[in-house]
């Protein structure tokens, strides 16, 4: 028997896949877990990408991304499908280098909607951040499962995680898995997690002045999720990204 044969789908027992929708995963099989897109960067080479993911099929979207000395990748998604909707991510930092990655999954219906990251500090002096925002209705899920791994040498490591959730409606759900391993003892990593609803106080003063309700829901997302695109310095594709995410918001309970 081959080893491919003996291969079999992840399990809800396995940490990064504790949340996901294995009905959806079936459907997608074996040959999309082996789909990496691997990128490499040179030292001192800086690279930006921006990506809308999701559709009305599964999607399952792997990267790899390592980083050389001094070099500095910037990742931003909105991952807005209307069925499960995975995207992945394994950073490798040398020393001195940057990782960015702001996302925002958004959506309603019955769809699990998941960032998944593997950040290695794996030498000295590395810094990344991460800035996800979740906004999700109906039955809709939204999903983060962050990791920061710190070598015993990468001391000055500097990392960062912030996830906030925005639940519209009772049914809907987020949740949050920060996980640091820290072998280094001379570094700064923090994480923060939090669930809530719309405010509701400000969402009325709006309406009292004339705001109606749709355009108030709208105006309060956008300034929930724009967290997540701050860091990135291209105006259109920030507009593009967020757009794509306010599109999602049409149909969703007021």
């Amino acid at each position: 028997m081959t080893e491919a044969a003996t291969l079999t789908l992840p399990t809800r027992r396995d940490e990064a896949w504790r949340y996901a929708d294995m009905d959806a995963l079936a459907r997608l099989g074996m040959a999309a877990l082996d789909q990496w897109k691997e990128i490499t960067l040179a030292p001192g080479e800086t690279r930006r990408h921006a990506m809308v993911v999701g559709s009305a099929s599964p999607e399952l979207h792997r990267i790899r991304i390592r980083l050389g000395e001094g070099a500095r990748a910037e990742l931003f998604v909105t991952n807005a499908g209307s069925d499960y909707t995975r995207v992945e991510v394994e950073v490798h930092l040398a020393r001195a280098a940057h990782f960015e990655f702001g996302g925002v999954t958004i959506g309603g219906g019955t769809a699990t909607r998941e960032f998944v990251t593997q950040v290695i500090h794996a030498e000295p002096e590395a810094t990344s951040n991460q800035t996800i925002r979740a906004v999700h209705w109906n039955t809709g899920t939204g999903n983060f499962l962050g990791e920061i791994k710190v070598a015993r040498h990468a001391q000055k490591t500097d990392a960062a995680q912030d996830f906030k959730g925005l639940l519209l409606e009772a049914g809907a759900s987020a949740n949050a898995v920060p996980q640091l391993e820290i072998f280094a003892d001379d570094v700064k990593c923090a994480h923060g997690a939090t669930v809530g609803a719309l405010d509701e106080a400000a969402r009325f003063y709006m309406m009292a002045r004339g705001v109606d309700p749709a355009t108030a829901q709208r105006l309060m997302v956008q300034a929930f999720i724009g967290d997540a695109f701050v860091a990135l310095d291209d105006e259109a594709q920030r507009e593009t990204l967020l757009d794509a995410a306010l599109a999602a918001l049409e149909g969703a309970k007021l």
